[in-house]
């Protein structure tokens, strides 16, 4: 009984499809009122989002740090594990304040992203991984962009901040690889999706199941959230500091 119990509300707090939503920003429901401002749809998907990508970026990153053989690469590699191992520890400490269930496994189309890069070596590594991480954050960067100008709730917004550098930082860092076919790759990010929102989506965790966690390398250099200023400053009616950037 508990365990369907359990299921049954997992599937109030998690997105039962990411990015199939059409409604505006405007009336887009709200899920839950919270001490932080009140949760959206729009809101709870963005914080799956960025646990989703992190669940593929951060191994496609460790594979980079083995397998590159160009020292631009390398360092993209870098920030990808150092960047998402920060947007992780955001996502997981934000999510339980807000009720929302994060996934262990990325969606099928970002496993695929995976098994492209391991497969792959030499120069065609190179190449693939520019390219596949150009465009999978240049899609991203519009909605970090939306729901930072939209989100009434300031731990998402604090989230969005944090997303904002690192998204802007691994762009950076892949253009500068040298290897980005801009014309293939904006046709692909611009493009509609051709695959099903079960594609899309990564699968819910099962019940019980630990939480997977992106340990930060030991040289890390990018910062989570963090959590307590923003409740002081809330409640002091200051700033609100929260974001997060991925430098070196």
């Amino acid at each position: 009984m508990g365990g369907a119990m359990s299921l049954a509300l997992a599937a109030l707090v998690y997105p039962g499809a990411l990015g199939a939503g059409t409604a505006s920003a405007s009336s887009d429901p709200v899920i839950a009122q919270t001490q932080w401002g009140p949760l959206t749809e729009a809101d709870r998907d963005f914080v799956v989002k960025v646990r989703a990508a992190g669940l593929w970026e951060y191994p496609v990153g460790q594979i980079g740090l083995q397998k590159s053989t160009t020292k631009a690469v390398v360092t993209a590699s870098r920030h990808l594990v150092d960047g998402h191992a920060a947007l992780d520890t955001t996502c997981r400490r934000i999510a339980p304040l807000l009720n929302i269930t994060l996934p262990n496994v990325a969606s099928p189309q970002q496993q695929a992203f995976v098994f492209t890069l391991t497969a792959d070596s030499g120069d065609q590594f190179d190449a693939d991984f520019a390219n596949i991480l150009r465009m999978t954050h240049g899609s991203i960067f519009n909605t970090v962009a939306k729901i930072r100008s939209t989100t009434k709730n300031t731990l998402v917004r604090a989230l969005a901040d944090q997303a904002n550098d690192t998204v802007l930082d691994h762009i950076t860092v892949m253009e500068k690889t040298g290897l980005v076919n801009f014309d293939q790759t904006l046709l692909k990010q611009t493009s509609a999706p051709t695959l099903p929102a079960s594609d899309l989506t990564p699968p819910p965790p099962s019940f019980g199941e630990p939480v997977v966690v992106l340990t930060p390398p030991p040289s890390a250099t990018s910062t989570s959230v963090d959590i307590g200023a923003i409740t002081a400053g809330e409640a002091g009616g200051g700033a609100v500091p929260g974001s997060g950037s991925t430098t070196g």
